[in-house]
C-alpha cells in the first residue's frame, strides 16, 4: 500500500483506533444461523428480571384486582340493567330512552372490557419475569420431543406469570371474565323487548276514540309540519300527494313519546281520479271521492315509502323498490315487499277529511307476535 493510500485510509477510516467491522460476503446472516439475534447482538445480562420485589409484586397484584373487581363490576351493572332497567313500561321508548339506553348499555360494557385490558397489561409489565428468551427456528411439524417441550413451556410460563403462586390475580380474573361470558347469552335471549300490542296499534286509534267520545264522527287529519286541519276543498287536485298525521297527536303524546307516535301513525294520503280508482271489497266507503289514505310506512322493513308517481299512481318506496298500485289497495306490484300498504278509513265532517278508526290491521314490516 502506497504512502498516498494509507493517508487517505487514516483520514476515512475510524478514528480513535476503532477498527471498523465489515461483513465479509459470503458469511450466512443471523437468519441462516437459525437465531432471532445476531452474534455482535447484546442481550441482558443473565439472571435479569427472573426475580421479582416482592413488596412491589404485592401492590401491583392488588392494583390488578382492583381492575379485575372493576371489570366484574360493569359486567354485572351491564347485565342488571339490560334485564331490570331497559325494558322498562313495556320496553317501547323515544330517542331519550334509546340514549339513555346506550349509555349504560355501552358504556358498562365498555367499562369493563378497558379494566379487564388494563388490569392485564399491569400484570404482564409488573408481575411476569422478564428474562431474555432466545428462540430457535425448527421445522413446522412438531414431533413428541417438541410437544413435550411445549408442555413443559408452557408450565414453566404458568408459573412465571404467578397465576398458580397468586391466587387473588386468578380468582378476580375469572371474577371478571365469568360475567362477560354470559352478556351474550343474556343479548342472545332478547334482542329488544317484547312489543305486546304496541304495534298493532297507532294513534289514529286512540285519537278517534277521543273524538267519538265527545260526539264527533272521527278525527280530523292535520298536514305533516303545519298541523293545519285539511278540508276536502284543499285536496281536490288528482294527482296530489300528502302527508298527513292524527289531530292532536303532538299535544296528548308524552313528549319522549311523540317521534315514536309519529313514525307510527304517518299516512299518506292521495287523490286519485274517480274512473281510475278501484275500492277494494268492503272498503268501499273508505275514500272521499277517489281521495284515499295510505300509511306510509312501507311493509318491507319499514322504510318511507313516500315517492309517488302522478302517471301510473304507483307509490314507491327509495330503499329497496317496492311498488304499490294506489288505485287497486295498494297492492304489492314490484319488489320484496309482502303485503300491500295498510289503508286507513276516511269520512267528512263539516267540510273536513276525518279518519273513522285506526287502521285494520299492524302498519309496517310484519313481526313475530303478529301471528
Amino acid at each position: 500500500m502506497s504512502d498516498d493510500d494509507k493517508d487517505t485510509a487514516g483520514q476515512n477510516g475510524p478514528r480513535d483506533g476503532a477498527a471498523r467491522r465489515e461483513r465479509v460476503i459470503g458469511t450466512p446472516s443471523p437468519a441462516r444461523e437459525k437465531a432471532l439475534l445476531a452474534e455482535d447482538d447484546i442481550s441482558a445480562p443473565a439472571g435479569v428480571g427472573e426475580q421479582l420485589d416482592e413488596a412491589s409484586a404485592k401492590r401491583a397484584e392488588r392494583i390488578v384486582a382492583t381492575f379485575f373487581l372493576l371489570a366484574f363490576a360493569a359486567s354485572v351493572t351491564f347485565i342488571a340493567y339490560f334485564i331490570g332497567w331497559s325494558g322498562r313500561d313495556g320496553g317501547m321508548h323515544g330517542v331519550t330512552r334509546a340514549r339513555e339506553s346506550n349509555l349504560w348499555l355501552g358504556g358498562m360494557m365498555a367499562l369493563s372490557f378497558l379494566a379487564m385490558a388494563v388490569g392485564i397489561t399491569i400484570w404482564v409489565r409488573r408481575l411476569m419475569t422478564s428474562k431474555p428468551i432466545v428462540q430457535e427456528r425448527h421445522e413446522l411439524a412438531a414431533d413428541e420431543e417438541t410437544r413435550a417441550a411445549f408442555t413443559e413451556d408452557f408450565l414453566e410460563g404458568a408459573g412465571d406469570s404467578g397465576i398458580t403462586k397468586r391466587p387473588l390475580l386468578r380468582r378476580t380474573l375469572l371474577l371478571a371474565a365469568a360475567p362477560l361470558g354470559l352478556a351474550p347469552l343474556v343479548l342472545l335471549r332478547d334482542l329488544g323487548p317484547l312489543p305486546e300490542k304496541r304495534l298493532r296499534h297507532t294513534f289514529w286509534g286512540e285519537a278517534v276514540k277521543k273524538a267519538q267520545a265527545e260526539g264527533k264522527k272521527g278525527v280530523r287529519l292535520v298536514v305533516d309540519g303545519t298541523n293545519r286541519p285539511l278540508r276536502v276543498s284543499d285536496f281536490s287536485s288528482p294527482g296530489s300527494m300528502i302527508t298527513v298525521l292524527p289531530e292532536g297527536i303532538e299535544e296528548e303524546v308524552p313528549e319522549d313519546q311523540v317521534l315514536t307516535q309519529n313514525a307510527k301513525a304517518v299516512t299518506i294520503l292521495i287523490n286519485i281520479p274517480a274512473d281510475q280508482f278501484k275500492p277494494a271489497k268492503g272498503r268501499e266507503n273508505w275514500h272521499v271521492n277517489g281521495i284515499v289514505a295510505y300509511s306510509k310506512v312501507c311493509t318491507h322493513v319499514g322504510c318511507p315509502a313516500a315517492l309517488y308517481e302522478q302517471t301510473t299512481h304507483h307509490i314507491l318506496c327509495p330503499c329497496h323498490q317496492s311498488t304499490f298500485d294506489a288505485t287497486d289497495a295498494a297492492k304489492v306490484i314490484f319488489g320484496p315487499a309482502a303485503r300491500p300498504l295498510p289503508q286507513l278509513p276516511l269520512a267528512v265532517e263539516d267540510g273536513y277529511l276525518i279518519a273513522t278508526s285506526d287502521y285494520h290491521e299492524p302498519i309496517g314490516p310484519s313481526f313475530w307476535e303478529r301471528g
